[in-house]
């Protein structure tokens, strides 16, 4: 479980393999899951519509123009 800038907390589900994440849980939002885009290997994975904390990416990371920018 991690806590977020907000004070938010969202707990964090890994693969038991490799490590990397594979869904997250939102507390207060248990009717949700997040899934990290980057779990996915699909080309044809339409691109994010919403970008968020920006500021905080890595300089190759290129948002898609159209999507809405958010911190």
């Amino acid at each position: 479980m991690r806590t977020g800038d907000e004070g938010s907390r969202v707990t964090f589900h890994f693969c038991p393999h490799c490590g990397a994440t594979v869904y997250y849980e939102p507390e207060g939002l248990e009717e949700f899951l997040a899934i990290p885009v980057g779990a996915f290997a699909e080309p044809s994975f339409p691109a994010p519509s919403v970008s968020v904390y920006e500021e905080r990416m890595h300089g190759w990371v290129v948002p898609p123009e159209d999507a809405e920018h958010i911190g």
